[in-house]
């Protein structure tokens, strides 16, 4: 037994799992549709069983952040990448967004601060979330 959760199969049976990246990838992007801020992406792969990558981004409202949450739920459902859990939706001060080997993180300003998750996990490597606007 390796620790990992078990592969999860969303859609129809037989469907293909896409790999953490390409997850990654479509969630960095949802987040910036949303115009999520601050956001940075932990790499975990080498530091946690629990996720591969982390996503942590801003909102700036309560409203803002189920917003975003939302947005992020509604484009990776679409591309078959269900969520396995989420937690702090109808509050919308810290929504955790659980799809697996892909955890998001989105925060009220005043609770990331508060809570500083970056720092928690500062070992490990850290980039900004990539808009989109790089190859355009």
């Amino acid at each position: 037994m390796t620790g990992r959760r078990p592969v999860r199969r969303s859609g129809t049976r037989g469907a293909k799992r896409p790999e953490a990246p390409e997850a990654l990838e479509w969630a960095e992007a949802a987040c910036a549709d949303r115009k999520a801020v601050d956001g940075v992406v932990l790499d975990l792969r080498k530091l946690s069983d629990a996720a591969d990558y982390f996503i942590v981004v801003s909102g700036t409202s309560d409203t803002h952040v189920r917003a975003i949450a939302e947005h992020v739920v509604e484009e990776l459902q679409e591309r078959g990448v269900r969520a396995h859990h989420i937690e702090g939706l109808a509050g919308g001060r810290w929504v955790l967004l659980d799809f697996v080997d892909l955890v998001v993180h989105v925060f009220h300003p005043v609770l990331r601060e508060f809570y500083q998750l970056e720092g928690l996990w500062g070992d490990a490597p850290q980039r900004p979330v990539t808009t989109g606007e790089e190859g355009r």
